[in-house]
C-alpha cells in the first residue's frame, strides 16, 4: 500500500471547534482524522481547530496524550515531526464547561477575531447527549449561533423516539435543519458510499436490483470485543438501540432506496426516508436475541440486555416485495467483519442439470460488499473447471480489493465526514425526520424484545442458534476471511 497526496480540493479556512476535544472519541478518531487530513494538504494554516476541555490542559499534555492514535501515519513514513510540530500549531485548547458555560467567552472572542461571513463555524458535540440542550443554548446565549454556524452531533440521539424527539427539539430550537450534521460513521466509509455508485452508475447491477432477480440479502456487523469498560453504558441500550436503530438500518436504506433525480443531500434522504417507512412492522417470528456468555460477570449483575440481534425485513413496495433483509450483529463473535451480501435467484432452467455434475443451485451468484475490514467487492459467479472430464461446474471470484486495485490508503470514515462538514455537504447525514422514522420502527420491536430472555452464547461463535433463515430454507452467510 502506498501512501501518496490525495487529490482532494483544499478546505476553506474555518474555525472548527470540538466540544470535548480531550475526550476518548477526539483522540482516538476526530483528530488523527483532521491529523491525516492536514497531511494531505487539505487543511491550510489558516484553519482552526478549537479543543474544549474542563479540566486544565496544555498543548503538550494535549500532543502527548493525542500522538499514540497518530502513530500509523508516522508508520507509514508520510508524518514527519515537522509536519507534527506545524499541525499542532493550528489546534487551541479552550478550558471552559458546557454544562454552565463557564469559559465561553475565551471561546467567543478567538472566533471573533477572524469572523466574517464567508468564515464558517463548525461546533462538534463530542459529549453526552444530556449536555446537548445546554451546548446548543450556550451557542445562542454567546452569539455563536449565527447562519454560517454549523453543528455536528454524535449519537446516541435519545434511546427512543420520545427522548429523540426532545433532543431534536432542542436542536431545532437554536440551529435550522440544515445547519445539522448527525453522524453515522458507518455512512463514511468508502464502501459504502461505493455501494451508491456500484448501483446507480452501473447498467449491469441496477438492472438486477429488484425481486426479479433478488432472492435475499444479508447484513452483518460482526464484533469480537465485549462490551469491556462501557458495560453500564451498553446495558441501557443493547445492540438494538446501539447498533440497529443508525448503522444497519442505514445500510438497509442504502441497498434497498431508489435512485434519486440526481446526487444531492435532500435528494438521497428523501429515498432513504422512503425504505424506513415501507419498513412492515416485525412479528415475534422475526426476531433473535442473544447474550454472550460472561456479559453479566462484566456487568456485575443480572441482565436481559441483548449483546445479540439478528432480524427479518420485510419493505413492503414494488421493488423488493417478497424478499427478506436479513440482519444481524453482535459482540464477542468469531471475527470482526462488517459485510453486505446479495444473492441472486437461480436461474429458471439449469441446462446443465443431466450432465452428472454439480447443480447451479449449489452455486448461487452474490455480490459481497465488505464494509471492514479490507474493503472491496467480491462477486462469486459460476464456471467450469479448467481441464478434460466433461463440463465440470466450480464457483469462482471476481474480487475487487480496494487497497490492492487503487494502491493507496484508504481514509478513516472520518475524515471524509468531517471534511463534508466543513464544505457543507449534508448527503452522508442523517436528517431529523429519517431518526424519527428509524426510532418509530425501532420502538415497537424494544417494547417486544423487554419480554424475551436472549438466548445465551459462547465467545468466538457467531451467536445463538436462531431459525429465522431456516424457517425459509437459507442459512446465515458467514464473513469470508479471505480477503487479501
Amino acid at each position: 500500500m502506498s501512501v501518496t497526496p490525495s487529490s482532494a480540493s483544499k478546505l476553506p479556512a474555518s474555525d472548527y471547534v470540538i466540544f470535548g476535544g480531550t475526550g476518548d472519541l477526539s483522540f482516538r478518531k476526530i483528530f488523527p482524522a483532521f491529523f491525516w487530513r492536514y497531511l494531505d494538504g487539505q487543511l491550510t494554516d489558516d484553519f482552526r481547530l478549537f479543543a474544549t476541555s474542563r479540566r486544565a490542559f496544555n498543548i503538550r499534555d494535549f500532543a502527548e496524550a493525542l500522538r499514540p492514535f497518530c502513530q500509523d501515519a508516522f508508520a507509514s513514513g508520510y508524518a514527519t515531526e515537522e509536519r507534527w510540530q506545524a499541525f499542532l500549531k493550528i489546534i487551541q485548547i479552550v478550558i471552559m464547561d458546557v454544562a454552565n458555560g463557564d469559559g465561553v467567552g475565551s471561546l467567543v472572542t478567538q472566533i471573533k477575531e477572524k469572523a466574517n461571513i464567508d468564515r464558517p463555524t463548525i461546533f462538534y458535540l463530542a459529549i453526552a447527549p444530556s449536555l446537548f440542550g445546554s451546548a446548543v443554548q450556550m451557542l445562542k446565549n454567546a452569539g455563536l449561533a449565527s447562519p454560517q454556524a454549523r453543528l455536528v452531533v454524535e449519537k446516541p440521539l435519545g434511546n427512543d423516539s420520545s427522548s429523540s424527539r426532545t433532543i431534536n427539539e432542542k436542536l431545532t430550537a437554536v440551529f435550522n435543519e440544515s445547519q445539522i450534521y448527525r453522524i453515522d460513521h458507518y455512512l463514511g466509509k468508502e464502501t459504502v458510499q461505493n455501494l451508491m455508485v456500484l448501483r446507480f452508475a452501473n447498467v449491469i447491477f441496477e438492472s438486477l436490483w429488484s425481486n426479479q432477480h433478488i432472492d435475499h440479502v444479508q447484513i452483518t456487523v460482526a464484533e469480537t470485543i465485549g462490551v469491556g469498560k462501557r458495560a453500564d453504558y451498553y446495558d441501557r441500550f443493547g445492540a438494538t438501540r446501539d447498533m440497529v436503530q443508525n448503522h444497519l438500518l442505514q445500510l438497509v436504506c442504502l441497498v434497498a432506496m431508489e435512485p434519486p433525480t440526481y446526487f444531492a443531500a435532500d435528494q438521497v434522504r428523501d429515498e432513504k426516508l422512503r425504505v424506513l417507512r415501507a419498513l412492515r412492522p416485525l412479528s415475534l417470528d422475526d426476531l433473535a436475541l442473544g447474550q454472550y456468555v460472561g456479559y453479566r460477570e462484566e456487568l456485575g449483575e443480572a441482565s436481559n440486555t441483548e449483546t445479540y440481534v439478528a432480524m427479518r425485513l420485510s419493505i413492503d413496495n414494488w421493488r423488493w416485495a417478497g424478499v427478506p433483509f436479513y440482519i444481524r450483529t453482535g459482540k464477542k463473535l468469531e471475527q470482526q467483519a462488517s459485510e453486505i451480501i446479495v444473492t441472486f435467484k437461480n436461474l429458471a432452467h439449469d441446462i446443465f442439470a443431466k450432465s452428472g455434475g454439480d447443480k447451479l443451485s449449489d452455486y448461487p451468484n452474490r455480490l459481497v460488499i465488505r464494509l471492514q475490514p479490507s474493503e472491496g467487492l467480491r462477486l462469486h459467479m459460476t464456471s467450469k473447471q479448467p481441464g478434460p472430464g466433461g463440463m465440470r461446474l466450480s464457483p469462482s471470484d471476481l474480487n475487487l480489493s480496494f487497497e490492492e486495485t487503487f494502491e493507496e490508503r484508504l481514509p478513516d470514515a472520518y475524515e471524509r465526514l468531517l471534511m463534508d462538514t466543513a464544505r457543507g455537504n449534508q448527503t452522508l447525514f442523517m436528517r431529523g425526520d429519517e431518526v424519527m422514522a428509524a426510532w418509530n420502527f425501532i420502538d415497537p420491536i424494544l417494547a417486544m424484545s423487554a419480554n424475551i430472555a436472549p438466548a445465551r452464547y459462547v465467545t468466538g461463535s457467531m451467536g445463538p442458534d436462531d431459525t429465522l433463515l431456516e424457517m425459509d430454507g437459507r442459512q446465515w452467510i458467514d464473513p469470508d476471511q479471505d480477503w487479501r
